[in-house]
C-alpha cells in the first residue's frame, strides 16, 4: 500500500522524505488526515430492524422503545424459468420487509420463511413447496412465538401466491384465529395482502400503460425486480434475450399450444430492465406501509 515514496516538499518532515522512514511517515499522515475505513462497530440500535441480525438485548430494547410490531414476510422456493434463480422470493424478501420496517418506524422485520405452498416437478426441478396445512401450522407457531417474545402486533405478508387465496387463504385464516384469541389481551394479528395483491394489480396496469407485453410468473415483473436488486448472480443476462414462455392473452396464460415452450415462463420477459424492477419493488413497500398504517395507526 505504501510502496511508493512520498513526494517531498520544503516543509515536509525529513522522516517522511528519507525513504527509510516511509512507513512512519505514512502512519503520521494517516493520523493527521484520517481516511474512511471499514467500521466493525455495531450499528446504532435505532437502525436495527432485522430480528435475525439483532442480539436479544437489542430486541428487548427495541420493544421497550416502541417497536412492537413483528413483520412476517414469506418467500418461496420455485422454478422461475431458465434465466432466473429459484430463490428469487427469498433473496428479495429480506430487502422488502426491512424497508417496510424502516418506513413504519415501529416494527421489526422477522426472518423470511423460505418455503410456501407449491408443488415440485421433475420436468422443471426448481421448486420445493409446503402444503396449506403445514403453512397454517408454521404461521400460527411463529406468530405465537413473536407474541411470547413481547410483540403487540403481528403482520403476515407474502411475496408468493401459494396459500394466499381465496379470501386471503391460509394467511387470513391464521390471522383471524389468533386475533380472536389474543385481542382481549390487547394483542392483534393481521394479514396485509396489499404488498402482493394491490401492488401486483397496480404494476400490471403500469406495464400496460407503458406499452409492455403481458407477462406473469418468471416473466417481465419477476425478472426486472431481481435485475434491479441483484448482486450479479441472480439473473442469467445472456438468457434474458430469449426469455419467452407460455403465451398470455389479457393477463391469462394460454398453455398447451404449439407456441408453448413449457420452460416455466409465463409471457415475455425480454424487455426486463432495472427501471421497472425498481418500480415494482417500491410499489410492494409503499402498499404494505399504507395498509399496515391503516390497520395499526401510528402513535402521534
Amino acid at each position: 500500500m505504501f510502496s511508493k515514496k512520498l513526494a517531498c516538499s520544503p516543509k515536509a518532515p525529513r522522516a517522511i522524505c528519507s525513504g527509510k522512514m516511509i512507513v512512519a511517515g505514512a502512519f503520521a499522515l494517516m493520523l493527521a488526515f484520517p481516511v474512511a475505513t471499514p467500521s466493525f462497530a455495531a450499528a446504532p440500535a435505532s437502525e436495527l430492524v432485522e430480528f435475525d441480525r439483532m442480539t436479544w438485548p437489542e430486541v428487548k430494547a427495541a420493544l421497550a422503545a416502541g417497536k412492537t410490531t413483528a413483520l412476517f414476510y414469506t418467500g418461496g422456493t420455485e422454478q422461475r424459468g431458465p434465466h432466473v434463480v429459484n430463490g428469487g422470493h427469498n433473496l428479495l424478501g429480506p430487502m422488502i420487509v426491512k424497508e417496510i420496517a424502516l418506513k413504519l418506524g415501529n416494527a421489526i422485520a422477522m426472518p423470511v420463511l423460505p418455503f410456501t405452498p407449491n408443488e415440485a416437478t421433475a420436468e422443471l426441478p426448481g421448486t420445493i413447496g409446503l402444503t396449506n396445512d403445514i403453512l397454517f401450522a408454521v404461521l400460527e407457531r411463529i406468530s405465537e412465538q413473536a407474541i411470547t417474545t413481547g410483540f403487540k402486533n403481528v403482520v403476515l405478508m407474502a411475496d408468493h401466491g401459494g396459500g394466499t387465496g381465496p379470501n386471503g387463504g391460509v394467511y387470513a385464516a391464521v390471522a383471524k384465529k389468533l386475533d380472536a384469541k389474543y385481542a382481549p389481551q390487547g394483542i392483534h394479528v393481521y394479514y396485509a395482502d396489499h404488498p402482493y395483491t394491490a401492488a401486483r394489480e397496480a404494476f400490471t396496469k403500469y406495464l400496460k400503460d407503458n406499452g409492455y407485453p403481458d407477462s406473469g410468473h418468471a416473466g417481465l415483473p419477476d425478472t426486472s425486480e431481481l435485475m434491479a436488486k441483484e448482486d450479479g448472480t441472480w439473473v442469467r443476462k445472456d438468457l434474458v434475450k430469449t426469455a419467452v414462455g407460455t403465451p398470455m392473452v389479457n393477463g391469462r396464460a394460454q398453455p398447451g399450444g404449439a407456441n408453448d415452450p413449457k420452460n416455466g415462463i409465463m409471457g415475455d420477459a425480454r424487455r426486463s430492465n432495472v427501471e421497472i424492477g425498481n418500480v415494482r419493488f417500491n410499489m410492494k413497500i409503499d402498499y404494505a406501509v399504507k395498509q399496515i398504517n391503516s390497520l395499526i395507526p401510528p402513535k402521534k
